[in-house]
């Protein structure tokens, strides 16, 4: 039972209410107002999520994944489309899925393709998941499409996580790393400085009066530095949602060493992967790559895609399309060429795929070993800098006479 919040007007009183109901649908909400002489001004779906906004409001990829593959093997056993559903909303853990799902079953009570009702919540089920859809019910595939979909989620959602994994590392080091300096000038430092102001006009040198007064600056003025933070990260992630913040994002991605090589080879295998389903499923080249470009989350590669559009367009084959183009690796307009005339095309595509998504396991390896001395290094270097701006001044008295 879902749970809606509606206004209604009272046909006896005429006064205006407004509360919430449940019930199984927004057809048979509005049926049940009716019922109690209640005429709805406004009906909709209460927030199951306490007002967490967007990001409670997510629904996880394995949920999608399991979805998927439940009512791919329902539909297979012959049960119907609406039977299946209501068993999979049922069995399902996460709670917006099953909101998501109940309102797909009563768009399709109303006579909507499961592909209209899908798209109807493009933050769950995105543009390559509807395509798939649609080419299933087409050709009366809609089971072995579901199939194709939850292996899909599967293969991006492994890369993902690989590629967040590589991440956790190096993105630790740096935490414990600022929390070390953030210790020290907070705690330690402050005591230094009471020492050394014991010792009269002495000189102090340059690297323990500069994180001295980087001290004083955190202990007294600890709110600027909080809303600064809090203003850049804002800035931040303004810029990057700006389609100029993204090009300068998304080359970085690609070209920054260690991990523009990684990403490189996660963009090919997600183009690849994406488009032997597409293939797969029996979706036109023209709208593969369409639906691929938009799903590929670099706007380099993107635009790359869509002038390859307008070449195949021309008549131009898919591989020399993309031939000679620096933001696709030379292997996969290769493989293409030799499925464009063998025939064989998704086969080709599947094993480009493979190829690079077995490259990112030894990408991410290859990462690995590079970002751990390096990180080791700035370490010791951040180490040096805290230990010489608390000992060198201790030395330089003792040289000048003032420690006996």
């Amino acid at each position: 039972m879902l749970t809606y919040k509606y206004t209604a007007r009272d046909t006896a009183t005429g006064q205006k209410i407004k509360a919430e109901l449940q019930a199984e649908s927004e057809q048979s909400a509005a049926k049940l107002l009716h019922e109690q002489n209640l005429i709805p001004i406004s009906l909709s779906l209460k927030d199951a999520n306490g007002g967490f906004g967007k990001f409670g409001k997510r629904v996880k990829a394995k949920d999608k994944i399991l979805f998927s593959r439940q009512l791919s093997t329902l539909i297979n056993a012959g049960l119907p489309l609406l039977q299946s559903l209501r068993t999979v909303a049922n069995q399902t853990k996460s709670k917006q899925l099953g909101i998501v799902i109940n309102e797909v079953m009563s768009s399709i009570e109303g006579g909507s393709a499961l592909s209209s009702a899908l798209a109807k919540h493009p933050q769950v089920f995105n543009r390559v998941y509807i395509s798939l859809i649609e080419a299933g019910e087409a050709s009366g595939t809609l089971d072995k499409a579901l199939e194709r979909i939850a292996t899909q989620q599967e293969k991006d959602a492994e890369i993902l996580s690989k590629v967040r994994g590589a991440m956790v590392y190096p993105a630790i080091v740096l935490l414990v790393m600022g929390g070390v300096v953030g210790f020290m000038l907070v705690k330690v430092l402050p005591q230094v400085e009471v020492l050394y102001e014991g010792f009269g006009n002495a000189q102090l040198p340059l690297v323990t009066r500069i994180l001295l007064a980087a001290s004083k600056f955190v202990r007294t003025q600890w709110y600027i530095v909080l809303v600064i933070f809090i203003v850049l990260g804002f800035l931040s992630g303004r810029w990057i949602r700006t389609l100029g913040g993204r090009r300068i994002f998304d080359k970085l991605k690609m070209k920054m060493p260690p991990f523009g090589p990684l990403f490189m080879k996660v963009y090919m295998a997600r183009f690849s992967r994406t488009a032997t389903t597409l293939v797969a499923s029996g979706v036109p080249l023209i709208q593969v790559l369409e639906i691929t470009a938009g799903s590929i989350n670099n706007v380099h590669i993107e635009a790359s895609i869509r002038t390859a559009i307008e070449k195949v367009k021309g008549g131009r084959a898919l591989s020399e399309s993309i031939r000679g183009d620096s933001n696709f690796l030379d292997l996969v307009p290769d493989m293409l060429s030799i499925g464009e005339q063998s025939g064989a095309i998704e086969q080709m595509m599947d094993k480009t795929a493979s190829y690079y998504e077995k490259e990112v396991d030894d990408q991410i390896k290859t990462v690995s070993t590079i970002i751990e001395p390096v990180l080791m290094v700035v370490l010791g270097v951040m180490a040096f800098i805290m230990v010489a701006a608390v000992l060198l001044p201790v030395y330089g008295l003792a040289g000048q006479g003032a420690i006996k």
